[in-house]
């Protein structure tokens, strides 16, 4: 069974999550009941639309449980070293001097916005493993872009 690499705030999602979609389960229960009240299932659009959720949510939940269950939490400032690894925030140089920050985290935190990129992201399997003063290739759909790290952080 292989780990998932994740820090500690997307294992507290992952639990946060779960415990919603659990208390939903006796609420979608009643409303197939209610649904089934109202008689024939076979034209009873709340009676489908309640399964349909029932299944939804099942699926969730079991999604949710698999990558809890084989979560492997990992706490950045207790990383050291001069490479890029999961957790590292690395400060990068683009071809005009411009610099951009990325923290390489789990797909569950992953939020490009915020500078946070998951580890399977093309940018992020470019600079694992690579130094500061490294040159990154990275191939990505607008094509091909050329980054420098300039600073590697364990914050």
């Amino acid at each position: 069974m292989e780990k998932v690499p994740m820090l500690a705030e997307g294992y507290e999602k992952i639990t946060a999550d779960l415990k919603t979609l659990r208390a939903e389960r006796p609420l979608i229960v009643d409303a197939i009941e209610e649904a089934r009240a109202h008689g024939d299932l076979s034209e009873n659009a709340e009676y489908h639309a309640a399964k349909e959720r029932q299944g939804q949510v099942e699926a969730q939940i079991a999604e949710l449980e698999d990558k809890a269950s084989r979560a492997q939490i990992i706490d950045p400032s207790t990383l050291s070293g001069d490479k890029v690894i999961f957790g590292a925030t690395v400060t990068l140089l683009d071809e005009d001097d411009k610099p951009i920050k990325y923290q390489i985290v789990g797909q569950t935190e992953a939020d490009a916005s915020k500078g946070r990129i998951s580890y399977n992201s093309p940018i992020a399997r470019a600079l694992i493993g690579k130094q500061v003063d490294d040159e990154v290739e990275v191939t990505v759909p607008s094509g091909d872009k050329f980054y420098l790290i300039e600073k590697i952080e364990f914050i």
